[in-house]
């Protein structure tokens, strides 16, 4: 495939695997649905979850792992929460529910493979991390918020996995600082453009960031982790370059939750699904050509050279003489010049279409 667009060359370095699936720029996206804490604190649910991601044709789905006891200040975890969307009296227990623990990851990440379905996950804190490398999760997710915790993002790339990072919320400087923090370590990076706000605006989307991502970093995919209330963006982002697409998904958008009214549900994940491919196919090689699907329409709407009017042998046609009507399959317009002065050999009846064989010489 032969990508001629402008930033959009391909780099015989830029590609990815994640769990035997190769990600690159002459293919498909790579679709995580982020189900994060949307299960709610119920296995089931995440199962379901599970489920009909797969139905939606995602290639994996990612959970979020916080050891809530070291990744909070004592502060913070007894501080009361009183939120609509609470799931405890403190924050602490509101964070507790919604967390999973080694069994239940087990459990979900066996579920995930029977289903085909890669599990991954974000992982907030040094221990959370630990777990999940025992678990053997195939890749791992640094969200905006811990952009600048380079001592977590050196731990993670250690582990020798591929590492998605989020960067909402800071700058090309930051990401430069991460890449040269893991480069040394670790070559399976991939940045994904973000925007921190829940959910985003598209004027603060800024998805060019994604070509200029590419540029500075030529080595490494890029991507979107996409927190904007539809699916318009994913497609957009696709054709800018990004190769893998996080987008965040529930069953219910009026589910108890911060993340279920900005997340898809299933009819909406489907289509994003099936839009990207669609832009895959869309984008083509970028060589011009006639396609044999375009002949009916062309000549119907196309134009052609006729007589416009009775012309008798012999006669040396005028401007006057040729007119240009539907339907197309004759001589085309752009040809008119060439006749213009020459002798008629054979007689043109009016409309008729103008040949060479009607042309002397």
């Amino acid at each position: 495939m032969n990508l001629r667009r402008p930033g959009l060359s391909p780099h015989p370095a830029r590609q990815l695997e994640i769990d035997s699936r190769l990600i690159n720029d002459q293919g498909d996206c790579y679709v995580i649905a982020e189900i994060g804490h949307n299960h709610q604190g119920e296995l089931q649910k995440a199962k379901e979850l599970l489920r009909r991601a797969k139905e939606c044709g995602v290639d994996a789905v990612k959970l979020q792992k916080r050891d809530n006891r070291s990744l909070y200040t004592a502060a913070l975890y007894n501080k009361p929460y009183d939120h609509e969307n609470s799931f405890g009296l403190t924050y602490g227990e509101h964070r507790e529910f919604l967390e999973f623990g080694m069994e239940e990851y087990q459990e979900l990440k066996t579920h995930a493979q029977e289903l085909g379905l890669t599990l991954l996950a974000t992982a907030f804190d040094i221990p959370s991390a630990d777990l999940l490398r025992e678990l053997g999760i195939s890749a791992y997710k640094i969200a905006s918020g811990d952009l600048k915790n380079i001592p977590l993002i050196k731990h993670v790339a250690s582990f020798q996995k591929p590492i998605l990072v989020s960067i909402g919320g800071g700058t090309i400087e930051d990401a430069q600082r991460v890449y040269d923090s893991v480069a040394p370590i670790n070559s399976k990076l991939c940045f994904l453009q973000c925007t921190a706000t829940y959910p985003a605006q598209p004027e603060e989307m800024n998805l060019r960031v994604i070509t200029v991502l590419r540029e500075r970093f030529p080595d490494l995919v890029i991507g979107l982790s996409d927190h904007y209330n539809g699916i318009a963006m994913a497609i957009a982002a696709y054709v800018l370059g990004a190769r893998v697409i996080e987008k965040h998904f529930t069953l219910n958008h009026t589910w108890k939750g911060t993340d279920h009214a900005l997340s898809l549900e299933p009819i909406g994940m489907q289509k994003m699904v099936r839009d990207l491919h669609r832009a895959r196919a869309a984008l083509g090689d970028g060589i011009k050509r006639v396609y044999p699907s375009e002949a009916q329409a062309l000549k119907k709407m196309g134009k052609s050279l006729v007589a416009a009017c009775d012309l008798p042998i012999g006669h040396r046609l005028r401007p006057e003489d040729i007119a240009i009507k539907s339907p197309g399959g004759g001589l085309a317009p752009h040809e008119l010049d060439q006749f213009v002065g020459r002798v008629l050999r054979l007689p043109l009846h009016t409309d008729e279409f103008v040949t060479l064989r009607h042309l002397d010489g």
